[in-house]
């Protein structure tokens, strides 16, 4: 059966922190300069919608080290043929796809016509991979399971924050979405995980009571990509929640900042912030190569080290 990497919840939690143990593995091979050309003469497309530098990069990237081999179609899916005959004839030349797209319907199709994996680089919903990244880098800063870790995450209920919301199923940490009233993300995945995890995913309107004491602030762009309409008045709505020296001194005094990036410096975070000894966000860039390697090679079905 083909397994496909969409969301958080597609797999286990022994089956999620089995990739992290080889992401981790996978890095200190890297850093040792030992071969682990696992993936030679495997072949992925990547299907790109929007934007990137750290997922484009890093997928092609972490394919190279794995001996295969990547192509990338920048393009919108459904435009210039339908949705399922694209993944019918990617399927017939490759072995993997790799989709980043303004639609979450859009993917789900795709994987659903695909008889290959189909991994999610970004959708409006979800953004696993990013997600995947920075769980490992909690886990290099805190240990594997980051026990009883409180994270605030700060701005728009978005794609970042609802993977970050499925991550409560795998681990025992705590979850406060820190935003302006109306932006508290998808209702429906929203409660339907608070049902599952109960206080452990806590919505706050108030900046200072929602950041007090958290071990790690994370936050994000204002606008994503396809809200830039949005963004003048987005900017005066979000503007009191901007992640500055103030707001980080109400957290733990060594709280970790966070941010997927790409950031805009002076608006949802300052410079000051980001550029501090707390900050940890090229650690979760660095991060986004070993997890999505892991990832390539479990739905690959290669699993050389025996990772367990």
């Amino acid at each position: 059966m083909v397994k496909d990497f969409i969301s958080l919840l597609d797999f286990s939690s022994p089956e999620i922190h089995r990739m992290l143990r080889l992401a981790h593995e996978l890095k200190t091979l890297q850093k040792k300069s030992l071969p682990h050309r696992w993936l030679r003469g495997k072949t992925q497309a990547l299907i790109f919608e929007k934007p990137s530098l750290r997922t484009k990069m890093t997928f092609q990237i972490g394919m190279f080290h794995l001996g295969g081999e990547t192509l990338v179609m920048d393009m919108k899916l459904g435009e210039r043929e339908a949705v399922p005959d694209v993944a019918k004839n990617l399927e017939r030349w490759v072995d993997l796809i790799v989709a980043r797209v303004y639609d979450h319907r859009d993917l789900i199709c795709l994987a659903q016509n695909a008889r290959i994996p189909v991994i999610n680089a970004l959708s409006n919903l979800l953004h696993p991979c990013q997600i995947m990244a920075d769980i490992m880098t909690l886990q290099e800063k805190m240990g594997e399971n980051f026990d009883n870790c409180t994270i605030a995450f700060v701005g728009d209920g978005n794609n970042v924050f609802h993977s970050w919301a499925e991550a409560l199923y795998h681990f025992n940490f705590s979850l406060r979405l820190v935003c302006p009233e109306g932006y508290t993300g998808d209702v429906n995945l929203v409660q339907s995980i608070k049902q599952k995890v109960g206080e452990r995913l806590l919505i706050f309107h108030d900046i200072k009571e929602g950041v007090k004491n958290v071990d790690v602030v994370y936050t994000d762009v204002w606008a994503s990509m396809g809200q830039e309409h949005e963004m003048e008045k987005r900017e005066k709505i979000f503007a009191p929640y901007q992640v500055n020296k103030e707001l980080m001194s109400l957290a733990k005094p060594n709280a970790f900042f966070m941010h997927c990036l790409p950031a805009h410096r002076g608006m949802e975070v300052t410079s000051e912030v980001i550029d501090s000894s707390q900050s940890v966000v090229y650690d979760q860039a660095e991060n986004r190569l070993h997890i999505q390697k892991a990832i390539m090679v479990t739905l690959l079905g290669y699993n050389p080290i025996n990772i367990n």
